[in-house]
C-alpha cells in the first residue's frame, strides 16, 4: 500500500470509529476505559494533540465536540450515567493499562 492510501485508510478508519462511538451512546466511557484502556475523551485528546503537532490550533472543547458529535456538557447530560463503585474500583485497578494521550504516542 502506498503512503497516501495508508493515510487515507487510517483517516477513514478514525472517522468510522468516531461515528460508531457517537451512535453507541449506551456505552459509557468508564466501561470503555475498563475494557480497552481508552475512551472518547482519550480519542479527543489524541485528535487535539496530533492536530497541534501539525500546526492547527484546537481547544479541548472543540476536540471533544468533534468526537462526541455535540458539546461535551450536552453529551454528559443526555447520556452519561454515574459510575458504580465497582466500575470505579476496576478503573483504578487498571490504570497501568490506560492509554497515553500525549502527542506522538
Amino acid at each position: 500500500m502506498d503512503e497516501q492510501t495508508r493515510i487515507e485508510a487510517e483517516a477513514a478508519a478514525f472517522r468510522g470509529l468516531v461515528k460508531h462511538l457517537q451512535a453507541r451512546t449506551d456505552v459509557q466511557n468508564i466501561d470503555l476505559m475498563n475494557l480497552a484502556g481508552f475512551c472518547r475523551n482519550c480519542l479527543s485528546k489524541w485528535y487535539r494533540a496530533e492536530a497541534e503537532l501539525r500546526g492547527a490550533s484546537i481547544s479541548d472543547a472543540e476536540a471533544r465536540e468533534h468526537v462526541y458529535g455535540m458539546p461535551y456538557a450536552d453529551y454528559k447530560q443526555q447520556y452519561q450515567t454515574p459510575a458504580t463503585e465497582e466500575q470505579k474500583a476496576q478503573f483504578t485497578a487498571g490504570e497501568d493499562g490506560h492509554a497515553d494521550t500525549r502527542a506522538g504516542n
